[in-house]
């Protein structure tokens, strides 16, 4: 194996050497194909091209210093997958169909797992498409689901630091009656431009406002929004809102630390009352926010004054890292250890 330096990982793809595919043919799954390849045939007329008939998942993998290899919470990822799919209409890959794959995939490519201690871990990336034909808008009679993985550093570069957002007021995410509840690639293709044109801007990433009223805080770019006020973890509800595993296991973790739980609509005026600030997802874990510049206006929001996560944010973040890689006490059983 090539001599990787898993301390400078990017969040990128990174070519392993095993896939594992499963097609859904005249209404059932069939066998699990083990592959390779790194490219899929697809024919011209896919309804995965035409009409965005596609859904995916993200999820990590760790190997603890005990040596044990963790996957944190697959069942909510496979649970998720499968809403995504009753959501554009594709057959739901059933879960014990996504364990048996995960865990084929993993093995199949277990020295891609990081060491522990590099803040890396293996990212797992489930896909279904509709990969039958359609001319008419309708879905497919044919999909095809399969998992793919790689080695992953940080998803934003700076880590676990305080980064800049941009608050924006004129692209919206998904519409208020859409699929935002949903992992489909339309959500992040609708994300890109307004992201690519923060970056050139000088920020991390982009805050989105409900595409409604375009006043509550929707989705913090490619992951979901929180603030801290006081000792109450306060967290966007809506149904444009991706329903993030990450956010989920904080607000248990806020609970567990003896905190309040608030899961609301959260007005823009509120950036001000908060004492931190983070977008949270699997790729990041927590990227703590240092700064909110709203595009229009120009006020600013600033949180980390010193520099550093808040205090709340690095506990949460250091207990759910823990947790993922064996360090901490697993209470509520969302590891899955790989033998």
């Amino acid at each position: 194996m090539e001599n990787i330096d898993w301390g400078t990982l990017p969040f990128g793809y990174f070519k392993t050497d095993y896939n594992v595919r499963c097609y859904y043919r005249n209404g059932k799954w069939g066998d699990i194909e083990i592959s390779q390849s790194e490219y899929i045939n697809i024919h011209i007329a896919a309804t995965a091209l035409h009409y965005g008939q596609e859904a995916f998942e993200g999820m990590k993998v760790f190997r603890g210093k005990d040596g044990k290899i963790r996957v944190f919470r697959w069942e909510e990822n496979a649970k998720r997958m499968q809403k995504s799919c009753r959501g554009i209409m594709m057959a739901e890959p059933p879960l014990e169909l996504f364990k048996e794959m995960m865990i084929k995939v993993i093995k199949l490519n277990e020295k891609h797992i990081p060491p522990p201690g590099h803040g890396a871990a293996l990212y797992l990336r489930p896909l279904t498409i509709g990969s039958g034909p359609q001319v008419g808008v309708k879905p497919a009679n044919e999909y095809l689901f399969m998992i793919f993985v790689g080695p992953v550093g940080p998803y934003f570069k700076e880590g676990f630091n305080p980064v800049d957002v941009q608050l924006i007021h004129d692209f919206d995410r998904t519409a208020p009656n859409g699929t935002g509840q949903y992992k489909v690639g339309g959500n992040y293709a609708a994300s890109l431009q307004p992201a690519e044109r923060a970056k050139k801007e000088g920020f991390a990433t982009v805050l989105f406002l409900d595409s409604k009223e375009n006043k509550y805080i929707d989705e913090a770019g490619p992951a979901n929004f929180f603030g801290i006020k006081g000792n109450t973890y306060i967290t966007p509800d809506s149904k444009t809102i991706l329903r993030s595993i990450t956010n989920k296991s904080l607000r248990q973790i806020a609970k567990d630390m003896g905190m309040k739980v608030e899961l609301r609509p959260v007005l823009k005026e509120e950036l001000k009352e908060f004492d931190e600030v983070g977008a949270c997802g699997t790729a990041a874990v927590i990227s703590p926010i240092k700064r909110i510049v709203d595009r229009d206006t120009g006020q600013e929001y600033k949180y980390c004054t010193d520099g550093k996560p808040g205090p709340i944010s690095t506990k949460m973040y250091q207990t759910l890292k823990g947790i993922q890689e064996g360090e901490i006490e697993d209470k509520h059983g969302w590891n899955l250890i790989i033998e």
